[in-house]
């Protein structure tokens, strides 16, 4: 047989190299050269925001994430209008006149008019005769659906478990407090639930005994909350001025204190990983409060609503390239990844934030030794634990 042509993949085949660095000595010099320049690089080409979804006549309140379709998006408003979103398409694609406030396979509503309801999402129009499943309940202000089972948790005066198809609910819980602002369920330790008070308290209840377990009084008061999708103890809370991560298991102490908000910080949300966290803080500046955050399904995406009447999309990574990736650009994308991290401490590779004194350390600083007492960052916004 006549072979005409040969042919190889260049793909397949790795260049044989000798790592010997007597071999090369300006290895080091060369990689923080290639490494500075994709740095660079990064941010010239950086452009975050994508595009942003309007249509709504009054400030977003509220987002929501469909447990299983990554383009699906509700947004609810302080008018009582529902819009579900079409990402890949950027339109409505169904308006609902109620508040939302909890999106799993079906959506559920609560209202100023003391009702949660159901609906099915699976129909592409809106009807003004559609119908939907009412459960009547008290002036309640968060509403919650379990991550496995068909039961949801309202929260106002007390929470209350529901189940579907059911008018009554099936227990309620309350632990002397004023009103619950906000409840959310454990997305691996589905039976326990959390929430976060008026009257500064974050309550962890056992769904399956009815009860609530224990609480963590802070120095003000917590505005929302959210469990860490990956590790099953750990939560963030979203304080005034302040975001804590806690450890269920040990209240007393929190494992980090985000600080220097200058303002409320009003949502926050982890990103799929769980090793990432986004908050929407109430800022000063020229524009609009950002209200609600989410991160989407996928880790790609965030999305926030704003008092600007419509829903912002942008990118968590700044400089990534969307679409697809040829095999060339996927390997020095990696390439490029591991010698940010060899490279991580380097002050151009990631510049290190400025100190700021604080008015409490520049009086410790100039006062006399021992006449101050030093309090840890940790344990001053902690003012009880009760069990």
């Amino acid at each position: 047989v006549k072979v005409k042509m040969l042919s190889w993949n260049l793909d397949n085949y790795i260049v044989p190299r000798n790592y010997d660095p007597t071999l090369h000595p300006f290895e080091v010099l060369q990689e923080y050269v290639r490494v500075l320049n994709a740095t660079k690089l990064e941010g010239v080409f950086a452009k975050p925001f994508l595009a942003w979804l309007d249509g709504h006549r009054d400030g977003v309140s509220c987002l929501a994430k469909h447990p299983k379709s990554l383009a699906t998006v509700p947004s609810g408003v302080c008018d009582g209008e529902v819009r579900i979103w079409n990402l890949t398409q950027l339109k409505c694609i169904r308006i609902i006149q109620e508040y939302v406030l909890a999106f799993v396979g079906l959506l559920f509503t609560v209202g100023d008019d003391k009702t949660v309801k159901q609906w099915k999402i699976d129909r592409p129009g809106y009807r003004e005769g559609e119908e939907a499943i009412t459960y009547n309940i008290r002036k309640d202000t968060g509403i919650d659906h379990h991550w496995k089972e068909a039961v949801f948790a309202t929260c106002g005066q007390q929470l209350d478990i529901w189940g579907k198809q059911r008018t009554n609910p099936i227990c309620s819980m309350t632990w002397r407090f004023d009103s619950i602002s906000s409840g959310k369920f454990n997305a691996i330790k589905t039976l326990i639930l959390e929430s976060c008070t008026s009257n500064r308290n974050i309550v962890l209840y056992d769904m399956k005994q009815a009860t609530p377990l224990k609480k963590v009084i802070l120095d003000m008061r917590t505005n929302t909350i959210c469990w860490n999708p990956t590790e099953a103890f750990v939560f963030m809370a979203a304080n005034d001025y302040n975001v804590f991560t806690f450890d269920m298991c040990a209240l007393d102490t929190p494992v980090m204190v985000h600080m220097d908000h200058v303002s409320a910080v009003l949502d926050v949300d982890y990103s799929p990983t769980g090793k990432e966290f986004v908050f929407a803080n109430k800022s000063q500046s020229r524009e609009q409060r950002v209200i609600c955050v989410k991160w989407t399904s996928d880790s790609k995406y965030i999305m926030y609503g704003s008092d600007e009447m419509n829903i912002h999309l942008w990118k968590a990574n700044a400089s990534e390239k969307l679409g697809v990736l040829t095999s060339q650009e996927k390997a020095a994308k990696y390439y490029n990844q591991k010698l940010k991290e060899k490279f991580q401490h380097h002050p151009h590779i990631q510049p290190t934030e400025q100190c700021i004194m604080k008015e409490e350390v520049n009086h410790i600083k100039h006062s006399k030794p021992g006449s101050v007492p030093i309090v840890s960052e940790k344990k001053k916004h902690i003012v009880a634990v009760v069990k």
